[in-house]
């Protein structure tokens, strides 16, 4: 055990013997003074761990001594104690930041989980998860090897994110590197899954199936319009490309203002693109569905995303009156930070309408700019940070404030996603023609050369109800944390694009993503 020093300050330090003989046993070192200004003078001068402070002293009272303290040294923890149980010296104590506030008489294994609770606070914690975790870890192993269903592989999902952001606050390292390596094994089992079971989803109404892009608003959004009586306002808020992991971090946030009704999760469509699987949402229909019904709204995918989603508002519209619901609606997409301050500027407005949709785009943004700019990838070289990242924005954006309006009206929301994305690691080869597309996930043209090692080949779009625009178009995804380069300049290519987050192909992380129904406080 380190060897911790404690400052302890008491007028009647003579009668605390035992409790510093106690501690000392234990292995503290104990500087004891009795009065206000002699803690200041040994804080002054000497580096201590944690401070013990008597609130009732002559002179220099303790909550004085208290404010000099943090004024000197900010992050010294400092524990009050008092004989009083009045609750303004109690809020005045917690208002200066203390680290614990104990009431006399003490007893000793009071004051010594005081001192471990502030002092061996993280070593206790990352010593208990990696003994959580390690215990786990063949219970998660034993499940993805068995056959499961969707349910249980998003059950199995959701688990390797808890303990991935339980070892995020851990100390050792080490157990991060075996959770890598079992979400990669089990990554790889659920490609396998998936391609064993994506085309029935789809083709056989027998079959048990998750709910998918194209059922999400039918299955999930629509029922809460129909719930009858007077409800109060829908929320509808799609955050461009957000992870499972991504909605953990700031569902503590939200959870300072909204009840969470419902937590849930759902799979994108292939390819986890946003021009496919956020049109499938909004229209209610696969791509070459909409390609058919909606000729006049539906872009084919080609080398760029921009325009591809243009008409998310118009499908909605359709999809809402194809469902008989005529509902009083808004639709805002979010590019940049004045169009989030626009829609917060425009709240009472929407109050008005019984659903309101927003689309904000941040997180996409921020995933692409991350494989192009340098500052970012040095922000976010891996998920611990990129889910960092993800939160500090959340925190000062005007997303938080709308959220914060639509709590204080007592509106309901949904927070949810159109696809996730992974992080990749390993090249595939792949030869296309110049129309190829250009996401790094999937591609589709014809005469297509690849090996079919780490990925999904659909050779009949018309089974995955994606668009055939010429006879032998096919549908290549990558799978696991693989990405598609070309031979030719390919190790600028690999270089360029590895350990970037990319979305489009067959993952865990990019078709296993969050719904969460929640309501005002």
């Amino acid at each position: 055990m380190q060897n911790y020093s404690i400052l302890w300050a008491d007028d009647e330090i003579d009668l605390l013997k035992p409790h510093i003989l106690f501690l000392k046993n234990k292995g503290y070192d104990v500087t004891s003074v009795n009065s206000g200004a002699d803690a200041l003078d040994e804080v002054e001068h000497t580096n201590y761990d944690v401070v013990f402070l008597d609130e009732m002293m002559p002179g220099m009272t303790g909550l004085e001594t208290l404010s000099q303290i943090k004024q000197m040294r900010p992050n010294l923890p400092v524990v009050m104690i008092t004989k009083s149980e009045e609750e303004h010296i109690m809020e005045e104590a917690i208002g200066s930041k203390i680290a614990d506030y104990l009431i006399k008489p003490l007893n000793p294994n009071q004051i010594l989980l005081s001192v471990k609770k502030i002092l061996d606070n993280k070593r206790l914690v990352t010593e208990r998860t990696n003994i959580g975790y390690q215990q786990d870890f063949r219970n998660i192993s034993m499940q993805y090897n068995d056959r499961m269903d969707f349910e249980e592989w998003a059950d199995v999902y959701k688990k390797l994110i808890y303990w991935e952001l339980e070892l995020d606050g851990s100390q050792d390292r080490s157990m991060s590197e075996v959770m890598n390596m079992q979400k990669s094994e089990a990554n790889a089992e659920f490609c396998k899954f998936v391609i064993d079971n994506y085309e029935d989803w789809l083709n056989d109404p027998k079959m048990s199936s998750p709910i998918m892009s194209h059922q999400l608003m039918r299955k999930k959004v629509f029922p809460l319009l129909n719930q009858g009586g007077n409800q109060t306002p829908l929320f509808f808020i799609l955050i461009d490309n957000l992870r499972y992991d991504q909605w953990k971090v700031i569902e503590p946030i939200l959870a300072e203002y909204f009840t969470l009704e419902e937590e849930t999760s759902y799979y994108s469509i292939l390819p986890t693109t946003t021009g496919f699987a956020r049109n499938a949402i909004f229209s209610g229909m696969m791509p070459s569905e909409m390609e058919r019904k909606h000729p006049d709204l539906w872009v084919n995918d080609d080398s760029e995303d921009e325009g591809l989603n243009n008409h998310e508002e118009e499908f909605l519209r359709r999809q809402l009156d194809q469902s008989r619901l005529n509902v009083k609606m808004s639709y805002n997409k979010i590019l940049n930070v004045n169009q989030g301050k626009a829609l917060v500027d425009n709240f009472n407005n929407l109050f008005q309408n019984q659903l309101n949709v927003v689309v904000y785009n941040f997180v996409d943004m921020l995933s692409h700019a991350r494989t192009d700019m340098a500052m970012i990838k040095e922000l976010a070289p891996d998920e611990s940070a990129y889910r960092s990242i993800t939160r500090s924005w959340f925190l000062h954006s005007p997303l938080l404030e709308f959220v914060q309006k639509i709590a204080a009206k007592g509106g309901r929301l949904i927070v949810t996603t159109d696809h996730g994305m992974i992080r990749v690691q390993k090249p595939a080869k792949i030869v296309g023609y110049r129309e190829t597309n250009t996401n790094l996930r999937y591609k589709q043209g014809k005469n297509l050369g690849f090996d079919e090692d780490h990925l999904f080949v659909g050779r009949k779009p018309e089974r995955l109800f994606l668009p055939k625009p010429h006879v032998s178009t096919a549908y290549v995804f990558t799978l696991e944390d693989y990405f598609f380069a070309y031979p030719n300049n390919y190790n600028y290519y690999v270089n360029h694009y590895r350990n970037t987050f990319q979305h489009g192909g067959v993952s865990l992380e990019e078709m296993i993503i969050p719904f969460a129904y929640l309501r005002a406080k």
